[in-house]
């Protein structure tokens, strides 16, 4: 019975006998190398007991130079070992003891991993050889056949006496490392200063996989002078991880340009088929050309006439009526609302200026006063919206409302759908409607799978949505537009028009929520196709960065405007500098990133939206100028004397056309001097006008973009979602009106409490 020096753990035994018939010339094994590639070992490839040859059976092993990945870095063959071994997670080796057992130290090179080697020392510290896969398989001198029950010994492991099947040959596994070494003076080396060429040069000489580093002017055996090993696997891998990294630029540079190339060309058809589809439709181009051409010439001649002179007025309110139908229907008559707004502010102006108190048909210094006034606080407006709207374009670029996904994790759908509610109407307090609209419905087609939940689902952001707008002044665009104006200031907005539009969603998600069922619903981490995990759902910490800069931006206008006195736009637009600025900081020196910068978030942006709201503001202006809108004002209060009610109408009438423009109107019609900033009147119309767009689909931007995005059919939402809508919204003034007589019946019994004092 042969017993091992040493008591050896299980594990080992196991584990080296698995590198055994791993190495074993029989079997065919993968070494895996950095960059994907395979180096295949086959029998014969390693028969010499003493000599090592590569892959490739002897044929050189420097490969020609690449180039380098940078101009001005130095290639991976030129760098020095010494910066190879800081690179390294370890020396390279592991330490053994002349008198250990073969299957120890091999035990031990199996738990540091490919390519290491064991060095061999002394009982006083002087290294002795160095041991590696090659000297193992000198110790087996090519691995016989699986062993036979009868060539068994015994062995003593871990106290325990076990049979197992080991030939002549295994048991050399027990003899001492010492004797199949290679011996100190046989070991080639080198210093930290040598090159990967000079060392991958040596290591072919000599035949070698294993380079002892040692330092310079210094022998192996000195004291300190040992610094590590290097394996020749490492050297290549460093080579080919360049190489592969050249040739993968290099291909993405010619996929760039071919992709440009053909995106030239694509273009250059695309023009070729229009040029041939206007050769093709002529006659009914020259049809469209000559009617719009008569219908200038018509107008023309009107303007002209005697008539017009005696019925201004009248050809006024004609005009804006003609241009608000076309904004109506702009999706039958395939007209931009955009344009039929310029063209009616233009016609609108032109008619007052020349038929009221006319001075030879030129417009009088009055009303080029007038126009000067209008256009500048509609400017005020405009520009409020452009730098508004580019901030939250560029948070959207830099993935920013990611972080809503997080707040949105949840097993149970009905619990989901009270989530979605509560975030959309704070979300949309601070950041404009629509975008909020946009962000949610995209993150519903992760969440919601079903096609109609998701329509259930989408209508209740709508509502909430447009209900959590109207209680700041950032929110909506019609309660910006009065605070502008300054029939609202910043904190009445916000503390007497939080609780109707809190009562709004609350009663909404009550009339909806039955509607959805308690199923166990995926979490917002996951998407519906299962496939995504959920690293892809975390912000990258610029992200961060931007959508906290950006919400801070947001935030500070009222402040700024309270604070200051100036006007909001001044704020909004020092808010986009600061964005600007930063962003520039962030991306600078990297033109991929072109995109997530300012002026790429100015190219998104809906101008034709912006110039609507330009064409319709102006239009308002010129009947409040003319004295239009106040006559209006008159007679509405004269047939409708409640002015409560005459609110309430406008919100019902802004889920059937615009309510910018009924807003706008609604402004010109009553003069702060009878109804003061804050004053009910103006509350209510910012409630009203924002939240009766949800009654039906096509009342407010955020329906028009559920439409067009999850494809929700009108007759769909006025059938499941009207009635919440509604519901919500007479809860809403409900609620206004209790909170106002609650507030009055306070101040009444504090007023009572002073005089009886």
């Amino acid at each position: 019975v042969m017993r091992t020096p040493r008591r050896l753990g299980a594990g080992r035994v196991l584990a080296a006998v698995g590198l055994l018939l791993a190495l074993s010339p029989s079997a065919c094994f993968q070494t895996p190398s950095r960059g994907g590639l395979t180096a295949r070992h086959h029998q014969g490839c390693c028969s010499a007991p003493r000599h090592w040859r590569h892959a490739r059976c002897g044929k050189p092993l420097l490969m020609a130079s690449s180039a380098a990945p940078n101009g001005g870095e130095r290639r991976a063959i030129e760098q020095t070992i010494g910066v190879v071994l800081q690179d390294q997670l370890s020396a390279g080796y592991v330490r053994a003891g002349v008198d250990e057992p073969v299957i120890e130290v091999m035990g031990k090179l199996l738990d540091m991993g490919r390519g290491a080697a064991a060095l061999v020392f002394e009982a006083d510290g002087r290294l002795s050889g160095i041991f590696t896969e090659r000297d193992y398989l000198k110790v087996k001198n090519l691995v016989p056949a699986a062993p036979t029950a009868e060539d068994a010994i015994e062995v003593e492991v871990e106290g325990i006496i076990s049979t197992t099947a080991l030939d002549e040959d295994m048991a050399k596994l027990v003899t001492k490392v010492g004797d199949w070494m290679t011996p100190v003076g046989s070991i080639i080396s080198t210093t930290p200063t040598a090159s990967v060429q000079e060392a991958l040069q040596t290591m072919r000489d000599s035949s070698i996989r294993h380079l002892v580093v040692r330092k310079d002017s210094s022998s192996l055996q000195d004291p300190g002078s040992l610094l590590g090993v290097v394996y020749v696997g490492s050297l290549v891998s460093l080579i080919q991880s360049e190489d592969i990294s050249v040739v993968q630029r290099t291909l993405s540079l010619r996929q760039i340009q071919g992709a440009k190339a053909t995106l030239l060309e694509l273009q250059s058809r695309q023009r070729d088929l229009a040029n041939q589809a206007a050769l093709e439709s002529g006659n009914e181009d020259l049809k469209r050309t000559a009617l719009l051409s008569m219908a200038l010439a018509g107008t023309v001649l009107v303007l002209q006439g005697e008539w017009l002179h005696d019925h201004w007025q009248l050809a006024m309110w004609s005009v804006f009526a003609l241009g608000y139908s076309g904004i109506i229907f702009e999706e039958v008559f395939e007209f931009n609302k955009a344009a039929i707004g310029l063209i009616m502010a233009g016609l609108l102006w032109i008619i007052y200026s020349d038929f009221d108190n006319v001075i030879a048909g030129k417009a009088s210094t009055e009303i080029l006063g007038q126009l000067g006034e209008k256009l500048a606080e509609v400017s005020d407006i405009c520009f409020f919206i452009l730098a508004a709207s580019t901030i939250v374009e560029v948070m959207d670029a830099h993935q920013g409302f990611r972080v809503v996904t997080k707040l949105l994790e949840t097993d149970n759908k009905q619990r989901l759908f009270v989530n979605i509610s509560v975030i959309t109407f704070f979300l949309s307090a601070v950041l404009n409607n629509l975008t909020v609209t946009i962000v949610m419905v995209s993150l519903l087609r992760k969440l919601v799978p079903n096609e109609q939940e998701r329509h259930l689902f989408g209508a209740m952001v709508v509502i909430a949505a447009n209900a959590g707008g109207v209680w700041t002044p950032i929110g909506d665009v019609t309660t910006t537009m009065l605070w502008i104006n300054e029939n609202l200031s910043t904190v009445p907005i916000v503390t007497n028009l939080f609780f109707p539009s809190l009562v709004t969603l609350a009663a909404s998600t009550a009339v909806l929520l039955p509607s959805v069922s308690p199923d166990v619903h995926v979490s917002a981490a996951a998407t519906a196709s299962g496939g995504a995990k959920k690293e892809e759902s975390q912000l990258a910490p610029r992200g961060k960065v931007v959508f906290t800069v950006g919400i801070l931006a947001l935030l500070s206008v009222p402040v700024f405007n309270e604070f200051t006195g100036l006007p909001p736009y001044l704020g909004m637009l020092c808010g986009l500098g600061v964005v600007w600025l930063l962003t520039d900081v962030l991306h600078a020196g990297s033109k991929e990133r072109a995109p997530l910068r300012v002026p790429a978030a100015l190219e998104k942006l809906d101008t034709a939206g912006i110039l609507f709201f330009f064409g319709v503001l102006l239009s308002v202006g010129a009947l409040e100028s003319s004295g239009q809108l106040k006559a209006l004002a008159q007679w509405l209060s004269a047939t409708v004397p409640n002015l409560d009610l005459i609110a309430t109408l406008i919100g019902l009438a802004s889920a059937v056309v615009d309510n910018v423009p009924l807003v706008a109107a609604t402004m010109g019609m009553y003069d702060t001097t009878q109804f003061p900033m804050d004053d009910q009147l103006w509350q209510l119309i910012a409630y009203c006008a924002g939240t009766g767009g949800s009654i039906l689909v096509i009342g407010s931007a955020s329906g028009v973009a559920l439409m067009g995005l999850e494809k929700v059919e009108f007759l769909w939402y006025l059938k499941n979602a009207s009635l919440a809508a509604f519901v919500g919204y007479v809860a809403g003034i409900g609620a206004y009106l209790a909170e106002k007589a609650v507030l009055a019946g306070l101040d009444g019994a504090a007023m009572g409490g002073i005089f009886a004092s």
